[in-house]
């Protein structure tokens, strides 16, 4: 746990970037859709985006149509879909950091994070999207909360919005309709974070009976490089209890956990999980794996099962043992961020009854791999 009070929000003033928006997975399907085999080691190369092309589109599935429903923002990364059909999504990027990413390696990796719009100061912010007309494209915009640390996971309950800050979950009043929060932030419970923070993003989803959140923590580094001290409480799933605040870790070797889901029967929470880098461009997989409670998943010491890990020092063959193989691999690099079950979807019906995945795209593979919602 972090050993410096977490931060409810800040008001540093930062040069505003103008991005195009996300879209929510649970809206529409954005992207080519494929399936995926249960064990299977996947990674059949995906050629990524080319350069920027004025007015090109993702190419949407058979029956489905794409268009952008807001843009302008300022680096989106994850959105909420309100009970009367408002969108939340959080403008935000890496808190500022030391210079952890030293040498030729890290000054790679800066240039190639800068390309794809890592690296730039982040919003800190909410922000309300309102579709008034029914015309499928956001035509309100407010400001609903400021002054955030680096937001990423909304979640509602009842009438709180619960946001998952780099460093702490906070939690903000919330009325129908409402435009803008009535309330400062308050800290609810603090989450791993500290100096390096490698793995920023937190995301979080409430329980069915609407008692607990579980909140994804990634790991500290790649894997292990910077010391496994400054792991303690990483590469996990926690949970929070929401009536005392208290929290604790549900699921630990997951390297950078995502997205969260319940299966449509809410028995089971599954994530999307990043594997590790520089093993090549067809190791390690991304993963989807049911998240159990009290299971090891091998980070860092090794991944799918008892798949050491040479780099990682000293060897843990007796963890490896114990750990559980993820259900289904992805591909190696193709970052899958975005989870949600297909229930209550309006897609064609040859496209609901599973999940669907948004991978965010590879950064450091070729051929690039990802870049659309399987």
């Amino acid at each position: 746990m972090p050993t410096a009070p977490p931060t409810p929000g800040r008001t540093d003033a930062h040069r505003v970037r103008t991005a195009t928006a996300a879209l929510s997975l649970a809206l529409a399907a954005t992207a080519t859709l494929g399936t995926l085999t249960a064990g299977s080691q996947a990674g059949v190369p995906v050629d990524g985006p080319q350069a920027s092309v004025a007015g090109q589109h993702p190419v949407g599935a058979p029956g489905t149509r794409v268009q952008a429903f807001a843009t302008g923002l300022d680096h989106p990364r994850w959105l909420l879909v309100l009970p009367n059909g408002d969108v939340l999504v959080a403008e935000t990027n890496a808190p500022e950091r030391p210079d952890d990413a030293t040498g030729l390696r890290g000054w790679i990796m800066k240039r190639v994070m800068q390309r794809a719009g890592a690296g730039t100061p982040s919003a800190d912010r909410l922000s309300l999207l309102r579709d008034t007309d029914g015309d499928g494209v956001a035509d309100q915009r407010t400001v609903f909360a400021s002054g955030l640390y680096s937001p990423f996971g909304m979640a509602l309950v009842g009438d709180t919005l619960y946001v998952a800050n780099t460093d702490a979950v906070v939690k903000l009043p919330y009325t129908t309709g409402d435009l803008q929060a009535r309330a400062a932030p308050q800290v609810l419970s603090a989450l791993p974070a500290g100096p390096i923070n490698h793995h920023w993003t937190k995301n979080l989803l409430a329980s069915p009976d609407g008692r607990s959140l579980f909140v994804t923590v990634g790991s500290n580094s790649n894997a292990g490089e910077n010391g496994l001290a400054v792991e303690a409480g990483r590469a996990a799933v926690w949970r929070v209890d929401l009536a005392t605040g208290r929290a604790a870790p549900w699921a630990t070797g997951l390297r950078n956990p995502n997205g969260l889901a319940w299966s449509a029967d809410g028995s089971t929470l599954w994530t999307v999980v990043n594997e590790r880098d520089e093993l090549g461009n067809d190791l390690v997989p991304d993963y989807l794996t049911e998240v159990v409670a009290g299971a090891f998943y091998g980070w860092p010491w090794g991944y799918f099962g008892a798949q050491a890990d040479s780099r990682v020092s000293p060897p843990r063959p007796d963890l490896l043992a114990t750990a559980r193989v993820p259900d289904y691999a992805l591909g190696a690099h193709v970052a899958a961020l975005g989870l949600a079950w297909s229930a209550h979807s309006r897609l064609p019906a040859a496209l609901v009854g599973g999940m669907y995945i948004g991978q965010h795209g590879s950064w450091n593979r070729q051929p690039r791999s990802g870049y659309r919602v399987v």
